[in-house]
């Protein structure tokens, strides 16, 4: 049993302690005592009457609210589980969830209990409650858009996505003709009505695709990057055409709708314009997590909530605001990390929940009691599918894409999810949509997301993808060993790793160049040598194993962990006296003379990122140099221009096949002129051992203007 809990009472604190007690407990005593004689003042006879004549009633507002988010969560929690189980992403489960909870299921078989949870009085503010979720989750999804990605893909993503939204549109459009008589809302004009059908057929799910892609390990593939550029492009395009919807359906006709127009496209001149430079260098500041305080929290949602307000007064909806003050953020990776991590428990977990209920008391499938009714949803997926991903597919097609990654787009494209709800939701609420309709629409916006997985599968399958790297390839560099000294070149190392090696199991090592140390310095100095790279780690989602160890010979023990044979390559960090007129020596050059393995010895010169690289290619050093440039091809952001070989009678055929499967990301120079303007143009410069010796000894200076270096020695180049 633990120590005696009134232990602390000793000497004048239990004195102390005693006397308050005592004193405080005697006087609400007499309190209590001498006022049960007073006498209250004679009431408001209308007030005692709304108070003692109030009429019973079963409806209490926070208890049902809180019995309705309870419940939610357990359901939507559950089915979201199971969705995954199944290979399809959560938000099918809750939305299923939500259909489940509405009149088409618990109100159906369990009506009492159903009105007991959902009374009509309790479905206002619990809306309320969704359209603050679907504001956090709008604004996570504008920070989320990453406008580097869609700037360095804008050609084909621009033309990918706007056919992927033109095409669908116009069927939506000629649908919205043949239904109108039928399905239309009675106060919905017809342009209104065409207008959102053909809206709410191209809308694309960026959230969803997002998840599929980074759970099947696409998110840096050449496909995932450029089916994710598509669907940002697409979802940029599709809300500033939603908002254009909106406001032609409140004003009535596009001419009454024109001053909305203006004040939306005055409002987005000031957010991108002017608040947007301001919020970039408001990120600089605010970097870590250490110095994002609650003030700077409180700012930021004091900017999301004033944007949303501001586009609500305008009239095309809050949604549209809380994006694009999601879109303003800083590109700061850790702040909008942190910011994220501050909102998306709350909005994703218990918030937007309650929006899929909502959808779901809306969705009553028992309106669709007619055969004909249910042959009419099954020609709105089919035109759907054939708009979205057919006209995705065509336009992936026509821009150079294979079939695999064409048919591929096109699937992804297809995803509608939460975001073809928030739609549906608008025209509901906007009176455009009948209840009928509206459940054939969310039977459409889950047949097309719950095929999205298998379709994907099948097109692997059936279609084969012959242009990304092969797999030899990222099995070849799946074990990554880095071992440095200075505590900071370990983070510039595992920003290599992250650019060039996909999916990588990687190892850091930090020898200590001691043979005795005290166990308080092995801790100290354990957790200084692995404190930037710990912190990169977190950042890039990298999993990390650490060494550390004491040793009285440090490239002995370098050499004695790369040999153990679990490792592909061994990147070592080193310092910028690597450029001596001395060749590569030291311990380094012993390290590249006995390991077993691959080597690669890293120069750091800030560097940042890999998308622009310079090879110089050696006939010695080829296979290795080779093999780093189709990873980089696996990046489509990454461009790589290769120095071919001086030498007479070299077979440059393999980099001509090359530049033949990657035309936009190959470029071959044969003598470029080697000087500080040509080398400032690129992040990387990756060289071999061999190459690097033979510029060393004929003396060029022009390593002095390199980017950052690796030096590459591959396994068959000196034999250990």
């Amino acid at each position: 049993m633990g120590p005696n809990i009134f232990s602390f009472l000793k000497g004048r604190h239990s004195l102390f302690y005693l006397i308050v007690l005592t004193l405080m407990g005697g006087l609400m005593y007499l309190v209590v005592q001498e006022g049960q004689f007073l006498l209250a003042p004679n009431p408001d006879v209308g007030i005692i009457t709304s108070l003692t004549h109030k009429k019973p009633t079963s409806y209490h507002p926070i208890e049902t609210l809180l019995l309705q988010l309870a419940l939610i969560l357990i359901v939507a929690r559950t089915l979201g589980w199971l969705a995954t189980r199944i290979g399809q992403p959560s938000v099918i489960g809750e939305i299923i969830a939500g259909i489940l909870l509405g009149p088409s299921l618990l109100g159906i078989w369990f009506p009492e209990f159903s009105n007991f949870v959902f009374p009509k009085e309790s479905l206002p503010p619990l809306q309320y409650i969704s359209q603050i979720g679907l504001i956090l989750f709008m604004f996570i999804i504008g920070m989320e858009l990453d406008l580097g990605v869609l700037q360095k893909k804008a050609g084909d993503a621009i033309v990918i996505s706007h056919a992927s939204i033109v095409i669908p549109y116009a069927l939506g459009m000629v649908l919205a003709f043949f239904i109108f008589e039928q399905y239309a809302a009675p106060q919905a004009d017809f342009l209104s009505f065409a207008l959102f059908m053909g809206i709410a057929m191209s809308i694309t799910a960026f959230p969803v695709l997002a998840k599929i892609l980074h759970e099947r390990g696409m998110t840096r593939t050449r496909l995932g990057v450029i089916a994710l550029a598509c669907a940002a492009a697409d979802d940029v395009t599709a809300w500033c055409i939603l908002a254009a919807v909106i406001a032609i359906a409140q004003a009535g006709n596009a001419l009454d709708a024109l001053p909305t127009f203006l004040f939306a496209i005055l409002y987005g001149i000031v957010m991108l314009k002017v608040l947007m430079p301001f919020l970039q260098k408001f990120g600089k500041v605010y970097v870590s997590r250490e110095n994002m305080n609650k003030n700077v929290v409180a700012l930021m949602f004091l900017l999301l909530l004033t944007s949303a307000w501001i586009t609500e007064l305008i009239g095309i909806h809050a949604l549209f605001g809380a994006f694009l003050a999601g879109v303003i953020m800083p590109q700061n990776a850790e702040f909008k990390k942190v910011l994220t991590e501050k909102i998306e428990d709350l909005s994703m977990v218990v918030l937007l929940p309650v929006f899929f209920v909502i959808t779901g008391l809306r969705t009553r499938l028992g309106l669709l009691s007619e055969p004909s009714d249910w042959i009419m949803t099954g020609w709105i997926i089919a035109i759907a599918v054939a708009g979205k991903l057919g006209g995705s597919m065509l336009a992936a097609r026509v821009t150079r894409h294979s079939w695999h990654d064409s048919v591929a787009i096109g699937v992804l494209m297809n995803t509608r999810g939460l975001m073809e709800l928030v739609v549906l939701n608008i025209g509901y609420d906007l009176g455009i949509l009948t209840p009928q309709l509206f459940a054939m629409m969310v039977i459409m916006a889950l047949v097309t997301t719950i095929m999205t997985g298998p379709a994907l599968t099948l097109t692997q399958k059936l279609l084969p993808n012959t242009q990304d790297q092969p797999t030899f390839i990222q099995a070849l560099y799946r074990r990554v060993l880095l071992s440095f000294a200075q505590p900071k070149t370990g983070a510039s190392l595992l920003r290599v790793v992250d650019r060039l090696y996909p999916s990588p199991e990687v190892t850091s090592l930090h020898l200590t160049p001691h043979t005795e140390l005290h166990p308080w310095d092995v801790e100290e100095f354990e957790k200084e040598g692995f404190k930037f790279i710990k912190q990169e780690a977190r950042k890039r989602n990298i999993l990390l194993k650490t060494l550390y160890r004491a040793a009285s010979d440090v490239r002995q023990g370098i050499l004695q962990e790369a040999n153990s044979g679990a490792y592909d390559i061994l990147l070592l960090g080193s310092a910028r006296s690597i450029f001596s007129d001395n060749e590569v020596g030291g311990k380094v050059r012993q390290i590249l003379d006995n390991c077993q393995c691959e080597v690669g010895v890293w120069v750091e010169k800030r560097f940042r990122t890999a998308d622009q690289v310079l090879l110089w290619m050696n006939p010695k050093d080829q296979e290795i140099l080779i093999s780093h440039a189709q990873l980089l091809l696996g990046r489509p952001e990454a461009t790589v221009t290769i120095i071919l070989p001086t030498e007479n009678g070299t077979d440059i055929s393999q980099f001509k096949t090359l530049q033949d499967s990657f035309p936009n990301q190959i470029i071959l120079l044969p003598q470029p002129p080697m000087n500080a303007a040509f080398l400032k143009k690129y992040d990387l410069l990756l060289i071999g051992l061999q190459g690097w010796l033979q510029v060393i000894e004929n003396g060029n200076n022009w390593l002095e203007y390199s980017p950052s270096t690796l030096i590459l020695r591959g396994k068959s180049t000196i034999n250990p």
